[in-house]
């Protein structure tokens, strides 16, 4: 699969990961189509010119999703849609019992499941049943699924059981996925990264995000989204990346 003149929907796109992935497929000839609920992508995608399309979706809905996808298919022309890279999600962090003694909040629970999972998996079929009717490539393709899991999916900490159990479900969906999706022609694909200088990041307090960057073996510092757009390209063009699940992470194993 190219990346010149193909065209990817990109979710998360107005910031972090999904927005350096949006950057680097532009920049290499791509068109891209930005989803987030976030107003800002809007001017995130107007930055990039006219090969790029704005959509505020949200990820769990599927009108919404599908008129993204709508967006994308005409977009790309004949040629349709070439790729998805799925980085929209949230974190959570709730321990089972509080220091109080009271139970995790269920609805929070559920939250995180809906939309880092059951979103998934909505993207995912959707993103599928658009590129099934595309032509082969020269290469026999038709497309490519990327999902965002995290190393919370193999090493999650304490108060993770929702966002590691949601993870731990992408990357469960994998394999199955890549290998219904043969028949059409189309991969699907996971990167698990570690901890990353996002949004997200930004929300814990500076000591416990250096205890984190000091914890990874090398390089030790935390990831750059350009680093998972890096990643997001060479599966892209690879075509015997399949049905697994990349850990992006600089070797750190979270305890």
């Amino acid at each position: 699969m190219q990346v010149k003149e193909g065209t990817f929907l990109i979710t998360g796109a107005a910031s972090g990961l999904g927005a350096a992935t949006a950057e680097r497929l532009a920049a290499a000839g791509a068109k891209v189509v930005l989803c987030d609920l976030n107003d800002s992508v809007t001017s995130h995608a107007a930055k990039l010119g006219e090969r790029a399309r704005a959509c505020m979706v949200d990820i769990t809905s599927s009108e919404q999703m599908q008129q993204a996808f709508d967006t994308a298919v005409a977009f790309g022309g004949p040629s349709g849609l070439s790729g998805v890279i799925h980085c929209a999600g949230v974190v959570s962090v709730a321990k089972l019992v509080d220091r109080e003694g009271n139970p995790a909040d269920l609805e929070a629970y559920a939250k995180t499941i809906n939309i880092n999972l059951v979103g998934t998996f909505n993207v995912m079929r959707l993103a599928a049943a658009a590129m099934a009717k595309n032509t082969p490539t020269q290469s026999g393709e038709r497309g490519v699924i990327i999902n965002t899991a995290s190393i919370a999916a193999f090493d999650g900490q304490v108060g993770q059981c929702a966002y590691s159990a949601s993870k731990a479900g992408v990357v469960g969906m994998s394999l199955p996925a890549a290998r219904e999706l043969s028949r059409h022609a189309i991969r699907v694909m996971a990167i698990a990264p570690g901890v990353f200088e996002t949004p997200m990041m930004s929300e814990i307090p500076d000591e416990a995000a250096q205890a984190l960057a000091a914890a990874v073996p090398f390089p030790k510092r935390l990831g750059k989204a350009a680093e998972f757009a890096q990643l997001a390209e060479q599966i892209i063009v690879n075509p015997m990346l399949n049905g697994a699940v990349i850990r992006l992470d600089g070797g750190i194993r979270m305890q």
